[in-house]
């Protein structure tokens, strides 16, 4: 008796745990792309580590990459990044937390392709900026989610330095590309 009492305890503590969890969407291999265009080279690199938290029922969204994570063509591309620009040793990883905007009356949870804004604060390089973007999301019917954004981002505005000596080689505004498929936790 002492042991069914026990486990109601326990059942009626975690019912409301497991409840919240699941209106959670998660990935830990979402992917980031950028992308520096300039006359004298075009740089892109990849982090496909991506963590990221997706609450469709209040449109909370958070990521967290860890800078090391992404990968170059060139073994001295990556170094300079890590070592030089994002000095990844003092500033591991990238963060983002926001809410997904959808239109007025737009449940994120039903099937379909949402046209959404995504608006929040992303912390770089220790420097973090506020910033609103356009997003598409794409709900199956199992619940799971797809997520692209496209934006751009300008490394002075974290704080990130080029060198005279390669400025000509990296753009002054790199392309982001957030891809991601939020599955059920």
């Amino acid at each position: 008796m002492r042991n069914a009492r026990h486990l109601l305890y326990i059942t009626m503590f975690l019912c409301p745990l497991l409840a919240a969890a699941q209106d959670k969407l998660a990935t830990r291999n979402g992917v980031i792309t950028f992308f520096s265009s300039t006359p004298m080279e075009d740089i892109t690199a990849v982090n496909s580590k991506v963590a990221s938290v997706l609450v469709p029922s209040s449109g909370a969204i958070e990521f967290s990459a860890l800078v090391k994570a992404f990968e170059f063509r060139k073994a001295m591309m990556q170094e300079h990044f890590n070592e030089d620009y994002m000095e990844s040793d003092k500033f591991p990883k990238a963060f983002f937390k926001g809410k997904v905007m959808p239109p007025t009356g737009d449940d994120l949870s039903r099937p379909g392709i949402h046209a959404v804004s995504v608006e929040g604060d992303l912390t770089m390089h220790g420097v973090t900026r506020h910033l609103t973007v356009p997003a598409t999301l794409t709900t199956a019917a199992d619940g799971s989610v797809k997520a692209v954004c496209d934006f751009k981002v300008k490394p002075i505005d974290y704080g990130i330095t080029v060198p005279s000596v390669v400025r000509e080689k990296i753009a002054d505004t790199l392309d982001l590309k957030v891809q991601i498929t939020y599955t059920k936790l």
